[in-house]
């Protein structure tokens, strides 16, 4: 009678069959997950040394999710997609021209007072300085030697001088390159209208398959829309809010800090911080009395809790709320990847992977990550 006998120390036996297997799988889990992350930083970086093509693509995917709803409006009343697409285009770029045009020379001309302003404020500080200095003698040290690194790196910048006209002209063809690019590529990419989602449908294999394409596609844009509209208009209000506090404030050029402050706020936290600094600064230029300056900036400080803690939340509800450190991890990912640009796109792009997330099954664990 033959049978098969397993030995306690036979690598063959159901006992030691199991743990073998687990350990090829964990062996298996963590090579994908370093290849995911090998994965990710490449993308990243990709996307860093590219950022001339990448940044107006996304910018434009986002315009067109924004205005794909009009765009279908335009066609139900038998306006063409290519006619539609052209005036809404035509529409933005006027918009965008007026505005540049109105703000340019105020932003130029308070650029370049920005060096005197630090200076401004360290003279108007001077009373607490030397309070300060008067405590420890190390302080005294320390400003010593502070002043004269200052003063090698003056003398630095002053060598390096002729390098600055080249940096704008450099900065200025940047930017219409990627003006022209981004035009062109939502132009296009409006007057195809739903071809890339009739592309989706054609190629997927069931009818069932192809109307949950349909459904999460068009979920994902209407939340979308939704969200981008919505934040724009918050932004908005608050750029409103802000330009008149500073008129009554006297501030000078009220419109050019509204509208900093409404670009800002796509920017979370670290944008209002900036903004704040700024208006400081102007303050500290526009008043002698140090309190008007500090007054300035608990005034913008006071507008921006309200927007941050109350209306945001209230208008957009917990949905589409995201975990502020996920935010602020998102804003420096893609600040440095995409610099200002990224920094401003990091909340919509965050926004619409959390979207499409709670839409696939398989994500929806990181989108419950990604939530407040």
């Amino acid at each position: 009678m033959n049978q098969t006998s397993y030995s306690a120390h036979d690598p063959a036996s159901p006992q030691d069959s199991a743990p073998i297997e687990q350990r090829v799988e964990e062996h298996l889990t963590v090579h994908s997950r370093a290849l995911t992350g090998i994965f990710l930083l490449a993308l990243f970086y990709t996307l860093h040394l590219g950022r001339v093509i990448f940044l107006p693509m996304t910018i434009a995917l986002l315009l067109a999710v924004l205005f794909a709803p009009l765009l279908r409006r335009l066609k139900h009343w038998h306006i063409p997609e290519p006619i539609g697409a052209a005036v809404l285009l035509a529409l933005v770029m006027t918009g965008l021209v007026q505005g540049a045009s109105l703000l340019a020379e105020p932003a130029a001309e308070w650029s370049t007072k920005v060096p005197v302003a630090l200076r401004t404020v360290e003279y108007k500080l001077q009373v607490v300085k030397k309070s300060i200095q008067d405590v420890t003698k190390a302080t005294e040290v320390l400003s010593k030697a502070t002043t004269l690194d200052e003063a090698k790196k003056v003398q630095q910048v002053e060598v390096k001088g002729e390098a600055w006209p080249i940096r704008v002209f450099s900065l200025t063809g940047e930017l219409m390159i990627g003006f022209a690019t981004t035009a062109m590529l939502l132009f296009f990419l409006l007057s195809s209208g739903d071809l890339f989602l009739q592309k989706l449908v054609k190629v997927l294999p069931t009818l069932r398959d192809k109307k949950r394409a349909v459904e999460i596609v068009r979920n994902i844009e209407e939340q979308l829309f939704r969200y981008l509209f919505t934040v724009s208009g918050i932004n908005l209000a608050l750029g409103l809010a802000v330009g008149l506090a500073m008129h009554v404030l006297g501030m000078p050029n009220p419109i050019l800090w509204g509208a900093m402050a409404a670009l800002l706020t796509f920017i979370p936290y670290i944008g209002h911080i900036f903004g704040i600094v700024v208006v400081m600064l102007v303050a500290a230029l526009t008043f002698d009395d140090l309190g008007q300056m500090f007054l300035v900036g608990g005034v913008y400080w006071g507008l921006a809790i309200v927007e941050g803690s109350f209306a945001s939340p209230m208008i957009l509800g917990q949905r589409l709320e995201s975990n502020p450190v996920v935010l602020v991890l998102a804003v420096m990912i893609w600040g440095w990847i995409w610099g200002v640009g990224g920094a401003l796109l990091a909340v919509p792009l965050l926004v619409a992977f959390k979207i499409m997330c709670d839409h696939l099954e398989p994500l929806h664990s990181i989108g419950e990550f990604l939530g407040k």
